[in-house]
Order: C-alpha cells, then structure tokens, then sequence
C-alpha cells in the first residue's frame, strides 16, 4: 500500500464508507439547525439571543451549533446525554450496584448506556419545558415588543417538549450511528461539527471589522500567532504523559517461565479532557441566566454585573472553579488503589516502591502534581483568548483598581476588541476531537494495511 494516507483512505473500500456515513450523519445534523419549533417568533428570537451570549443559554448555544438561539428542532443539541453521562459517572462512585455493573464487562457497559438514554429522555423533557417558560415569560423583546411565543399556554408548552425531546433523541441515536458505524466518537462529532460551522462566521465578522477599520491589520496578524501557538500547546499538551516503570516478577509454571518483562504506567497531563472547563463555566454562568428569568435587580444585578466576561471575579472563580474540577474528575476516573491492587494480583512492582498502599500512594503524589499542572494548562488556555477579546477589567478591583487601569495598556485592559467566534473552550474541543478522529484513522489503515499483508502471503494452518 502507498505511503500516502489521504490515498489509502479512498481506496480502501469499507474505511470509504465508514467516512462518508460519518459525513452523511453530519449533514442530517445540520439539517435540523434550519427546521424551527413551531410557535415561536424567529425574528424576536435573534434579539433576545444576542442578550443572552454571556450566560449558560451562550455556552450551550455554541455547543448545539447555534441551534438554541433559533430554537430548532435540534435546540437541546447533545448536552443533555453528556450531562446524563457525567451524573451517571459521578454515581458509578458512589452507588454499588453501577460500580458492579461498570465492571462486569461488555453487558455492564450496556446496561448503563441504557440507564444513560432513558436519564438523557428525563433531562431533555425538563429542559425542554424550561426553555418553554422561560420564552413564555420573555413575551416581548426588543424596541418594538415583539412577541417570542404567538401562543402561549400548555399547548405550545407540550409542543415544545415533545419536538425538543424528539430532536435530542434523535441526535443521541446519530451519535451512537457515526460511533457504530462511522470513524470517530460519535457524540464529539456532533459537538465538533456544530462548532466548527461557525468558523466562516467568525472570518467575515473579522474582515469587516478590518474594513470598517474597527481593528488594525497589526492586531488580526497577532490574534492568528497567538490562535497558533494555543493550538500548538493545546497539541502538546493534550499528547503529554508521564510513565511510570512497572516491572513483573519471574514466575515458573512448570517448565515455563512467566513474568520478568517491563512496562509502564502512562498518566495523563490532561486527564479530565475539557470537562474542568465545561463544569466551571456552567456554574459562573449560572447566576447571569437566573438573573434573566427572574430579571434580579439591585445586589443581585450587582453579583451578575461583577460575574461578567473579563471582569476580576470571573477571573478568579474561573480559575479556581477550572482547578478544582481538574482534581475531582481525575479522583472519579483514576482510582490509584484499583491500579495498585492489579499490579500487585499479576506480580507487579514499581522498582523502589513497595507493592500495595505505598504504590497507590506514590501514583497518587505523582498523578496530583501532573494534574496541577494540566489545570493550570487548561486554565492558561481557557482566559487566554477572552483575555485577547475583553481584556483584564482592573478598575473594579477594591483600592487599586483605578490606578491599574490609568497604568496599564488599553489593549490589556480592553482586548483587541476582536468579535471571535473561537474561544479557549471550542479550540480545546475542536483540536481535541481533531486529534482523536485523526488517530482513528490512522489506526484503521494500520490495521487493513497489515490485512492486505497477511492476504498477500497467503498464511495458512495444517490443514489449510
């Protein structure tokens, strides 16, 4: 086979197919961004959206691909599966029976991936209900007070739970269809593809900014460096692990001799992915969407206002929020005793370290400090390019604010003023499913290419 993987990937027939139903899958998706839910006011809706981009209604509307913000049949988009996968994972800890299902092999997998469905039905119908109250209770928006809903009461509620619940329904069984059937995870896909679709947007808005000469040429060129280098780092530090020597005992079985081979342990940097971010950013975004609903006035508005993109408190707590969550991902999906009690049942010992409670304790003690490290990574990544766009908002700071904000820069303090659709959060998911897809691949064409190999000499058994 030619040394050409683009080539190889058209040619080999069944990896052919496998892309262009991942393809076709897609596309369907991106069908329903244009398919409305009946009743609701498009035109009104495109106002009241563009209020709402600094709350959790902007995060989960970048992760449906903007369909949120026109309310389309695909609204709810895949959010509500990934919530149920992470409480169902937070409940594999502490719930015995899902612990025993979790490891019971390929039949516990399955039983909660159908606890997972019917918990992603609950949570879209809820869901789907609140977005119904929630645009009921917006009746009007904008200078001309247009309506949102034409028609509100139980039946436009109903209508917009069933079609919402259907559509994430249906967008759950396109993502198990790509990961069955299709190259990649199905589900990062559909996430992937609903961000990326905005990628021209953020070009054109870019360019007429250019043109109306609202940013200079100068600042575009360092917005691209610096969108390079984040994506350069996000690359490497994505593929970075430490490893952790595991040497095996000798063994005799009678007259073999088993064991005595080396391997090691790889951690991960990032071990939590871009779940730390998602959390964090959720909850900050929490108080700006329940001071919407309720339209909260006087502290209350004052909390919001000081939750704001940029702001110094924002700052913080995203951090600290990014920080924490890093940790207590990690404790669910690692457990360093389980890893410790299966060296030590095969034979297994890392040099210097006793087996048992002194292993599990020296993988902790290195797990903690990588992790410290790949939080700060996913910290630095996430404040970095709103950082670019807003800028760093000294002058609320008690004190010395005022003097900050005379000393320093007018780009630190006010950004590049640059209207980007890419943010720290989307480059980490779009390179990190990139990277993943890609990998994908490259081990489907390792694979059919050692198929042709052993085709090729023909290798046969006894009777053969």
């Amino acid at each position: 086979m030619e040394n050409n993987p683009l080539k190889n990937l058209w040619q080999v027939v069944d990896l052919r197919n496998r892309v262009l139903f991942t393809l076709a899958m897609l596309g369907v998706y991106r069908i329903g961004n244009h398919i409305p839910t009946p009743g609701v006011n498009q035109t009104a809706l495109a106002a009241l959206a563009d209020a709402q981009k600094n709350t959790m209604f902007g995060l989960y509307d970048m992760f449906s691909g903007g369909n949120l913000s026109k309310v389309t049949i695909f609204a709810l988009g895949i959010m509500p599966y990934i919530s149920s996968s992470i409480i169902l994972q937070l409940l594999t800890v502490v719930w015995p029976y899902l612990e025993r299902l979790s490891r019971e092999g390929e039949l516990g997998r399955r039983k909660i991936t159908q606890y997972t469905r019917y918990l992603t039905g609950v949570l879209a119908i809820i869901q789907a209900l609140s977005i119904a109250i929630f645009l009921e209770r917006n009746t009007q928006i904008g200078p001309g007070g247009l309506p949102l809903v034409y028609n509100p009461g139980w039946g436009f509620r109903l209508l917009c739970v069933l079609t919402l619940t259907t559509g994430t329904i249906f967008i759950m069984w396109l993502g198990e269809q790509i990961t069955e059937r299709g190259v990649g995870n199905g589900m990062s896909l559909l996430i992937f593809a609903g961000i990326i679709v905005g990628f021209p947007r953020g070009i054109i808005q870019t360019l007429d900014q250019m043109n109306t000469g609202t940013i200079s040429i100068f600042r575009i060129l360092f917005l691209l460096v610096m969108m390079v280098a984040v994506i350069a780092a996000i690359i490497f530090v994505e593929r970075a692990h430490r490893r952790i020597v595991v040497q095996y005992a000798k063994r005799v079985v009678g007259r073999r001799q088993y064991g005595g081979s080396s391997t090691h342990i790889p951690l991960k940097v990032n071990t939590g992915g871009v779940i730390p971010v998602i959390f964090a950013s959720s909850i900050l975004a929490f108080p700006a969407t329940l001071a919407t609903m309720f339209q909260a006035g006087g502290w209350g508005r004052a909390i919001v206002d000081q939750l704001a993109y940029g702001m110094p408190l924002y700052n913080l707590l995203y951090i600290v929020g990014i920080i924490f969550f890093a940790y207590f991902y990690t404790a669910i999906i690692f457990n360093p005793d389980d890893v410790a009690e299966n060296m030590r049942k095969y034979g297994g010992f890392i040099p210097g370290i006793r087996p048992g409670k002194r292993t599990a304790e020296y993988i902790d003690t290195i797990l903690a400090r990588i992790t410290l490290v790949g939080a700060f990574y996913l910290a630095a990544v996430a404040i970095l390019p709103e950082f670019l766009i807003t800028g760093f908002k000294v002058a609320p700071i008690p004190f010395i604010g005022d003097r900050l904000d005379a000393a320093l820069p007018q780009w630190f303090t006010q950004g590049l003023g640059v209207t980007f659709y890419f943010g720290g959060t989307t480059l980490l998911i779009v390179v990190g499913v990139a990277m993943d897809t890609v990998q994908q691949v490259e081990s489907q064409l390792i694979m059919r290419h050692y198929d042709g190999f052993m085709k090729k000499t023909r290798i046969r058994g006894r009777r053969g």
